[in-house]
């Protein structure tokens, strides 16, 4: 039984899913919520402001769902990107130094749009997602891989750089 007086950390399923995939779906999205809750309401100068060597929060905002799509149409679909998530980036993931391409001067709501649809995108492609689909390896040149494994791998990606976020704002909270 639930106690009132205490937090729950459950895990859930999201509505429309298969209940494995869904729970791997609420994993990424929870993920997601979290990041969103701590950047609501920054300023473009804080989007914007670049502290050492590391890179801005508007450009790992940028390659959080620059991956996220193009783990979506490269890997689990195997197909030409969709025109309208393709229009939301108009640079490439790196720079010709292998660094990630800079971006400034975007605004927070440029940022959660962008995200915001990437992922309406990413997630209405599984919801008539079935377990053995889930777990159907796409053969590609250089390696195999499941949209399961896609699933893990962006619940990873985005936590690394939640966690890279939440420092920079710490920093540039303190400063």
């Amino acid at each position: 039984m639930i106690s009132l007086g205490k937090r729950a950390l459950l895990v859930f399923s999201l509505p429309e899913y298969k209940e494995e995939i869904g729970r791997w779906l609420w994993c990424l999205e929870d993920v997601r919520r979290t990041l969103l809750t701590q950047l609501n309401g920054i300023s473009q100068r804080m989007l914007d402001t670049k502290i050492d060597e590391r890179q801005t929060i508007s450009t790992l905002l940028y390659h959080i769902a620059l991956i996220e799509a193009d783990w979506l149409y490269e890997e689990v679909l195997v197909s030409e990107w969709d025109p309208e998530i393709r229009s939301l980036f108009s640079l490439a993931v790196r720079s010709e130094d292998g660094s990630l391409a800079h971006i400034e001067g975007q605004s927070l709501e440029d940022h959660f749009h962008r995200l915001n649809k990437v992922r309406e995108a990413f997630l209405s492609h599984f919801r008539s997602m079935d377990l053995t689909d889930w777990r159907r390896p796409r053969i590609l040149e250089h390696y195999d891989v499941t949209p399961e494994w896609v699933v893990y791998h962006l619940i990873e990606h985005e936590s690394h750089h939640r966690g890279q976020i939440f420092q920079l704002l710490k920093e540039l909270r303190n400063n």
